[in-house]
């Protein structure tokens, strides 16, 4: 079976979109038919194979957020351990669904899956709703016969993810709005206010001083050329995301953040972290190392931590082992690799490698609640200064005038 989008008329002649599993066309007209429904227009669900086994969609991009990873995965681990077949466990959780795009991408599993391939085969159709680590570790646990319990451990690890996302978030929202409305406040105090305050001193032949002459120019461009400063950011904006798009230039991008003070630490941290937790997951879930240091490294953000892990990954296949490869580079903090060192001699490398994932993510956390405890106040005595500029700006022409009355 495959899955069709269609669209139909109820007895009231309403419009009813949805997805439904049939042979053909033909038997999804008499579905609706039996339903009482007018069949106005099926398409079937395609997916189109392009080089390196990356599929292209046709009608959508099959893309899951992170809380709908861990819904859809949730369910799965629970329906798998209640000994349902794999292929009713995902139509029912196909059924519990009503966003389409999502109902489509499991309907169309569950069709790969009745045709007798395996569940992780029919996920690599949708390699951007299903990464590489998520089916290697679904093929993983269906070779070895416990794809209920690595499904529940995935779907911690996605659970968590999102959480831990959402609390950098969360904790990003109050800096940014604060930043918002102090450019806003002071863009409107140039454009409309100072302006009208300042136009009474243009007409006079005494010297303005030379702030109030620079706030008069400021303003004069802001309210002539703001519009077009304002496009002018956001077209390169978008020009220099369309030329990180070549490979060559975004490795030269990631080597420059790696360089830059203070930014290079959370990059370092974050992707590391995913490193040893990704590591630690594949490990638990029977994946070999050197399979799972290829995977870890993929998740990785940064291209050169990428470079990096893939050199880890051909040391430890040339004899070396793990802690001593890790330590080779200089992108891995030394705590990791201790970490990894013991988790070697004690036999609990899975173990110590979630920790050592555990300890970064808490000292990025730490990081970036101190950076932005320290960027709200920043950004308090900024906005105070530029306002006190503005308002010397004003005051200064005044006292002026005053000194002449007299």
């Amino acid at each position: 079976m495959s899955a069709f989008r269609y669209k139909a008329l109820n007895t009231e002649g309403r419009l009813i979109k949805g997805v439904l599993e049939a042979d053909s066309e033909r038997h999804l007209r008499a579905q609706l038919r039996a339903q009482n429904l007018r069949p106005v227009e099926v398409r079937g669900v395609e997916v189109k194979m392009t080089k390196g086994r990356r599929p292209r969609f046709t009608l959508f991009r099959a893309g899951l957020s992170a809380s709908e990873l861990a819904l859809i995965t949730r369910q799965l681990a629970t329906l798998v351990a209640s000994a349902l077949p794999l292929d009713e466990c995902l139509q029912a959780a196909a059924e519990q669904t009503r966003k389409p795009s999502i109902k489509s991408i499991l309907l169309e599993v569950r069709s790969r899956v009745s045709e007798g391939y395996t569940l992780a085969s029919g996920m690599a159709q949708y390699p951007q709703a299903f990464g590489e680590m998520y089916r290697a570790m679904v093929h993983a646990g269906e070779q070895a016969g416990q794809l209920a319990p690595v499904l529940e451990q995935l779907a911690e690890h996605t659970e968590n993810r999102q959480l831990t996302a959402q609390k950098l978030k969360l904790a990003m929202i109050y800096p940014f709005v604060l930043m918002g409305v102090a450019v806003s406040v002071v863009a409107a105090l140039m454009v409309f206010v100072v302006p009208e305050l300042v136009g009474i001193f243009t007409h006079t032949k005494k010297e303005l001083p030379p702030l109030t002459v620079g706030l008069i120019a400021t303003s004069d461009f802001l309210r002539d050329w703001g519009l077009y400063l304002l496009m002018g950011l956001l077209l390169s904006v978008v020009v220099i995301r369309q030329l990180l798009q070549e490979p060559r230039r975004r490795l030269r991008w990631h080597q420059l953040l790696l360089q830059i003070p203070g930014i290079n630490r959370v990059l370092v941290g974050i992707d590391t972290a995913r490193f040893s937790s990704t590591l630690s997951i594949l490990m638990g879930s029977g994946v070999p190392l050197l399979d799972a240091l290829h995977i870890a490294g993929s998740v990785m953000s940064n291209r050169e931590l990428q470079k990096a892990a893939i050199k880890v990954a051909d040391n430890v296949q040339e004899g070396s082992s793990l802690n001593k490869a890790l330590s080779q580079g200089d992108c891995f903090p030394p705590m990791m690799v201790h970490m990894v060192a013991s988790g070697e001699v004690s036999g609990e490398l899975e173990v110590m490698l979630e920790r050592s994932a555990t300890n970064q993510e808490r000292e990025l956390e730490m990081t970036l609640g101190t950076v932005m405890g320290l960027f709200e106040p920043m950004m308090v005595i900024l906005m105070g200064g530029v306002v006190l500029i503005i308002v010397l700006a004003i005051l200064l022409p005044i006292f002026d005038l005053n000194t002449m009355v007299r």
